[in-house]
C-alpha cells in the first residue's frame, strides 16, 4: 500500500513498514505502529514524508515483495534522502541482503535509518543471528527426538498408519494397511502395472491418502518404495538406531522404518514480468541430504511380507517410460498450455483404440486427482487445439507495429530491474564473494596460530558458508534479470524479421520445434476454460475465440442439427 507525497524531495523520507502473516495484515495493529512510529521519529528528524510503503504478509527472508520493490524503485529515481524502518528485522533478515540494500541506497545518496536497535552491521548481524539461532535450535530439537526413535508428527500419518495418544509413534491401522498390502500384492505378485493398480483401487471404491476418488501412479509409486512398509529385522534395525532405542524393541518382531532429515526444503518468494505487470509467487524446492545425515526411526510392521515388497520394488524401479505417445512432438505442453479453470498445466494423453488408431489429447492435469478436482472434465483432440492456437497465433502477429509496442511495454518493465543487476548488484554480489574467501583464509589462519579455537573457527566457518550461499543465489537472480531484458530484445527482433506480418499460414509451414520456438519467443500463455473458450495471449495481446469455433467436431454437430431443424 502506497500514500505518496507531493513529489520527491532531497529532505524527503520513505517510510516503510512490513509485516509476516495474514493475520498481523488483516488485523493492521501492527503496521499501523509501526508507521505512527516511523512518522514521529520522520518529524523529529526533519524529514519530509515522500510515501507510506507497506508489505503485508511478507516474509523477510527475500528480497522479493511488491513493497520493497517500490522502495527501490522510488529510490533509483533520486530525490530521497532516507529511507526509515521502525527495526532492521523489518526490511531484511539475511546481513547480505542489507549489504546490498545499503550499497544500492547510498549509490543514490539515500541513508537507511532504524528507529529501535543497534545501527549498521551489529544490528543486521543480530538480527541474522537470533533468526539462525531459532531455526538450528528447532531442528537440534526434532533430530533429539528423532535419535531417541519418536516420529515427528506432520499434517498426517503415512498412509496404512496413525499416530498414537502421543503423536510420536505409529500404531496400525487395519482398515488402511489392507488396502497397502493389496497393492503390495497387484505389483509384487501379480505384476500389475501402477495405472491398473489405480483402476482397481477406484473400482473398489478406495479413497486415495489425500480423500480423492482417484489414486495417482506417482503415490501407489512413492507407496511402494517407502521403508515405511518394508519389515527389517531387529538386527538391520540396530544398526540405523542407538542402542537405547533398540534395546526397547521387540527381538522377535520386524519394524518399518520412517526416516527423518532426509531431504532439505527451502521456500522464498520470486518476482516475475508479465504481460499484466510485476508478479510475485513462491518457488518451493526440495534438496537431499547426504544418507550420513539421516535418522531412522522403527514403526510397527505393515504385514506385508519382506519378499513381496522386493519383487514389487523391483517392477518399479523397472519400469521405463513408454515412448509410443512422445513420438510426437506436443508443442504446447511445457506449461504453455494451461487450465483456464484451475491454472494447473495440461498433460498429453494418448488413446489406442485400434493398432492403427491412435488419438492425441490434451486434460487438465488436475483431473486425476478426482472428477470433481476441476470444472474442466474435457478432454481436447491435439489435432484440433493445436491449428486453432496457430491460427491465434498468427492474428497475434499480424500487425509489427503491435508486437514492437508489446515488446516495448514489456523491456520498459524488466529495464529496471536489469539496470538494478548492471548498475552494481552483480558487482556487489562477486565482491561478496572474494570478501569471503578472503575471510575464510584469514579464519583458519587464526585458528593455525592458536588465536582462535576449533568451536570458534566452526561458527565463523558457518556463518560465511552462509553469507556465500545467499550471495551465489542473489548473483543467480541479478544474472537472470540482466539476461531477460536481453532476451526480449533478442526476441523482438527475431519475430519482426521473420515472422510479423507475415501471411496467415506461415506457421503451418514450420516444424512442430519451431513453431514451439515463436511461442516461447512470444511468451505466449494459452487457456482452454471449463467451456472451451479458448484464450491465446502473448506480448503482443490476446485472442478470445469459443469453443464452437475452434473445435472441428463441434462445427460439424452445429452445422448438422441445423439442417436437421430446418428439414422439418
Amino acid at each position: 500500500m502506497l500514500s505518496d507525497g507531493a513529489g520527491p524531495d532531497a529532505g524527503r523520507a520513505i517510510l516503510y513498514s512490513r509485516v509476516s502473516t495474514t493475520r498481523q495484515a488483516r488485523d493492521g495493529y501492527s503496521l499501523a505502529q509501526q508507521l505512527e512510529a516511523l512518522r514521529g521519529f520522520a518529524a523529529r528528524a526533519g524529514h519530509g514524508v515522500l510515501a507510506e510503503v507497506v508489505d503485508a504478509a511478507q516474509s523477510g527472508a527475500s528480497l522479493h515483495r511488491p513493497g520493497l520493490d517500490r522502495v527501490r524503485d522510488l529510490v533509483a529515481a533520486g530525490g530521497v534522502a532516507a529511507v526509515l524502518v521502525q527495526d532492521v528485522d523489518r526490511l531484511a533478515r539475511d546481513p547480505e541482503h542489507h549489504r546490498l540494500l545499503h550499497h544500492e541506497f547510498e549509490a543514490r545518496g539515500c541513508r537507511l535509518e532504524v528507529l529501535n536497535g543497534l545501527p549498521g552491521a551489529a544490528g543486521e548481524f543480530l538480527a541474522a543471528h537470533e533468526t539462525a539461532r531459532m531455526a538450528e535450535r528447532s531442528l537440534r530439537e526434532k533430530l533429539r527426538k528423532a535419535r531417541e526413535g519418536k516420529i515427528l508428527a506432520g499434517p498426517s500419518p503415512s498412509y496404512g498408519f496413525r499416530f498414537n495418544a502421543a503423536r510420536d509413534g505409529y500404531e496400525v491401522d487395519e482398515g488402511r494397511m489392507e488396502v497397502v498390502r493389496l497393492v503390495f500384492r497387484l505389483v509384487g505378485s501379480e505384476n500389475r502395472s501402477l495405472h491398473a493398480v489405480t483402476r482397481v483401487l477406484r473400482a473398489d471404491g478406495v479413497p486415495s491418502p489425500s480423500g480423492n476418488e482417484r489414486w495417482l501412479p506417482s503415490a501407489i509409486r512413492r507407496l511402494v518404495l517407502d521403508d515405511v512398509y518394508r519389515p527389517h529385522t531387529l538386527e538391520e534395525i540396530a544398526e540405523l538406531v542407538a542402542p537405547e532405542v533398540a534395546s526397547r524393541l521387540d527381538r522377535g518382531a520386524c519394524y518399518g522404518v520412517w526416516w527423518f532429515n532426509r531431504e532439505r526444503w527451502t521456500s522464498r518468494q520470486v518476482s516475475e514480468v508479465t504481460a499484466g505487470g510485476r508478479v510475485y509467487r513462491r518457488s518451493v524446492s526440495a534438496l537431499p541430504r547426504p544418507k550420513k545425515d539421516w535418522v531412522a526411526v522403527p514403526v510397527p510392521d505393515s504385514g506385508v511380507p519382506r519378499e513381496t515388497v522386493d519383487a514389487a520394488r523391483e517392477a518399479v524401479l523397472g519400469n521405463r517410460w513408454n515412448p509410443r505417445g512422445d513420438a510426437r512432438f506436443w508443442e504446447l505442453s511445457g506449461g504453455i498450455l494451461r487450465c483456464g479453470a484451475c491454472g494447473r498445466r495440461m498433460r498429453t494423453c494418448v488413446t489406442r483404440k485400434k493398432p492403427d488408431r491412435v488419438y492425441f489429447y490434451y486434460a487438465c492435469a488436475k483431473r486425476r486427482e478426482g472428477r470433481d478436482a476441476c470444472q474442466n472434465r474435457r478432454s481436447y483432440r491435439a489435432d484440433a487445439l493445436e491449428p486453432a492456437v496457430r491460427r491465434a497465433v498468427a492474428c497475434l502477429l499480424a500487425d509489427p507495429g503491435r508486437v514492437r509496442e508489446g515488446f516495448e511495454a514489456r523491456i520498459r518493465l524488466e529495464r529496471p530491474r536489469a539496470r538494478g543487476a548492471s548498475d552494481g548488484e552483480t558487482g556487489v554480489w562477486l565482491g561478496r564473494l572474494a570478501e569471503v574467501d578472503r575471510m575464510r583464509g584469514a579464519y583458519q589462519a587464526m585458528a593455525a596460530r592458536g588465536l582462535m579455537t576449533l568451536d570458534e573457527l566452526g561458527t565463523r566457518l558457518d556463518g560465511l558458508e552462509a553469507s556465500r550461499a545467499t550471495a551465489l543465489r542473489e548473483l543467480e537472480a541479478a544474472t537472470g534479470r540482466l539476461e531477460g531484458a536481453e532476451d526480449l530484445e533478442r526476441d523482438r527482433d527475431a519475430l519482426l524479421e521473420a515472422h510479423a506480418g507475415a501471411p496467415p499460414g506461415s506457421l503451418e509451414s514450420l516444424p512442430p520445434e519451431g513453431r514451439r520456438a515463436v511461442y516461447r519467443a512470444l511468451r505466449l500463455a494459452v487457456r482452454v476454460g471449463a467451456d472451451g473458450t479458448l484464450t491465446v495471449g502473448g506480448v503482443s495481446g490476446e485472442v478470445t475465440v469459443g469453443f464452437d469455433a475452434w473445435n472441428p467436431r463441434t462445427r460439424t454437430q452445429i452445422k448438422g442439427r441445423s439442417v436437421r431443424d430446418g428439414s422439418g
